[in-house]
């Protein structure tokens, strides 16, 4: 007869698992590995993220923005388009669109810039409004001001990044020049010579030196590096007296930049009503996806192959698993005989072991997300801490060899010396679905292992496994 109900099968797994903990240590070590796997895994993964992210945000808030409207002309803004009045209309209407947080005109150009005890050095000068960081949040919460004032009211103001400063030799007040080297922009406005002797002011036609009112750090080191604000007055100016300047590319920012796709679809409708054309050959809008599409690709890539080669020891612990589960289900061969001459099924005999792979998947899980997320949120605190338990270690040595005579030369450990690497400290980011993945992808590997080894159970045959009982 049939045995009746289930509830003997977690009875009878509580059973097997409190034995299995008294007699044999895999269980206690495939807790152990699973709970490494997870702690490993999310702490990784966080950190990836902070840089990722790091990266990202501030490739969308300083450079490319969520959405890019290039190609405007004269004739798709007002009559008075050649003035400010014309393009600030266009922008209100903008950013009067659901969605949208934030529009700002720039236009951008490469130059040489030039101190004067330094080598001309290559940069792109990007010219934005002069009040860009009060409309625009996003771009004054990714530039940090280290000396000075985004100060761009005046048209011979210049900001530049803290290492651009730093290889040009300049510090905050000092003048530089430059010369565009694009060829889109004349030098007339402002005399002929930009980097010869008279480049910083000697002689009727030199061109006027710019000063620099702000020093910035993006931590971003491209930016950083080869980067420099100046006004859209500025730029103008930079066009000369006999050129028509180009209307500027219009940076927008989104509410949310996961919805680029509906707001495209907004300024598009807001294009079409207004007469503004976007053929092929006309007005192009694009999003942050396609613009930086390469990069972002490449990054998602690098954070998917690091979670695969990390999430192998998950194998490695699956394995122990199964191999320890096999030695169980051989061992209970007698019992298991017994259970289903009484009647039990192969499914219920098999969920007995499978019992056991929960109970190792929950308490791994469990006990690696807790310490994982407890050092994913501290991960500064977790590295000063672990360089002071080194640094400890090194001071103990040095110590020692000095009592006996040695050279006590070793220096202090740092995990990421602000000499090698271009950070102040570890950045960190848990997206609660990846954290959520990490542990499920744990607590199944012990399920599916436990119930391939529990297969064995199907082929016993009670009379066979209890002839000589």
């Amino acid at each position: 007869m049939p045995m009746k109900g289930k509830r003997w099968i977690g009875f009878v797994a509580g059973r097997y698992v409190s034995q299995g903990r008294r007699n044999s240590p895999s269980q206690v070590l495939s807790v152990l590995g699973i709970a490494t796997g997870v702690l490993a895994l999310t702490v990784i993964i966080a950190v990836m993220n902070g840089f990722q992210m790091g990266f990202i945000e501030s490739i969308l808030e300083i450079s490319s923005y969520h959405l890019r409207l290039e190609g405007l002309s004269s004739e798709d803004l007002s009559a008075e388009s050649h003035s400010a009045a014309g393009l600030e209309g266009l922008e209100d209407r903008l950013s009067s669109l659901p969605g949208i947080l934030s529009v700002l005109p720039f236009r951008e150009f490469n130059v040489l810039l030039r101190g004067r005890q330094s080598s001309p050095r290559g940069a792109l000068v990007r010219a934005v409004p002069a009040d860009a960081l009060e409309r625009d949040p996003g771009l004054a919460a990714k530039l940090e001001i280290e000396d000075g004032f985004f100060d761009l009211y005046d048209p011979f103001n210049i900001v530049l990044g803290a290492e651009l400063a730093r290889h040009l030799s300049i510090r905050l007040g000092d003048e530089l020049s430059l010369l565009s080297i694009t060829g889109a922009l004349g030098a007339g406005a402002l005399g002929t010579s930009a980097l010869g002797s008279n480049a910083l002011g000697e002689g009727e036609d030199a061109m006027r030196a710019f000063t620099v009112t702000g020093i910035f750090r993006s931590n971003f080191y491209e930016y950083d590096l080869g980067w420099a604000f100046v006004s859209l007055e500025t730029a103008a100016i930079l066009s000369g007296p006999d050129t028509q300047a180009p209307v500027p590319v219009l940076g927008i920012k989104l509410r949310n930049r996961w919805q680029d796709q509906r707001g495209m679809d907004e300024i598009r409708k807001f294009l079409a009503a207004s007469g503004i054309s976007d053929a092929p050959n006309g007005v192009s809008l694009m999003s942050w996806r396609d613009y930086n599409r390469a990069f972002f690709g490449a990054l998602r890539t690098e954070k998917l192959m690091m979670f695969i080669l990390v999430g192998l020891i998950f194998i490695v612990v699956g394995l122990n698993i199964f191999q320890a589960q096999r030695r169980t289900v051989l061992e209970r061969r007698e019992e298991i005989g017994l259970l289903r001459a009484l009647g039990a099924s192969d499914t219920a005999v098999r969920l007995v072991f499978v019992f056991d792979g929960i109970v190792i998947g929950l308490a791994g899980a469990g006990l690696g997300l807790v310490p994982g997320l407890l050092i994913a949120f501290n991960i500064p605190a977790f590295f000063r801490f672990l360089e002071g338990a080194v640094n400890f270690f090194i001071f103990c040595l040095n110590a020692l060899s000095g009592l006996l005579g040695g050279n006590a030369g070793a220096e202090e450990f740092s995990v990421f010396s602000p000499q090698i690497f271009y950070i102040k400290e570890i950045p960190s980011r848990l997206i609660p679905h990846e954290v959520l993945l990490i542990s499920l992808f744990g607590f199944f590997s012990a399920i599916l292992a436990a119930w391939f080894a529990s297969g064995k159970v199907s082929g016993a045959n009670p009379a066979e496994v209890l002839r000589y009982e």
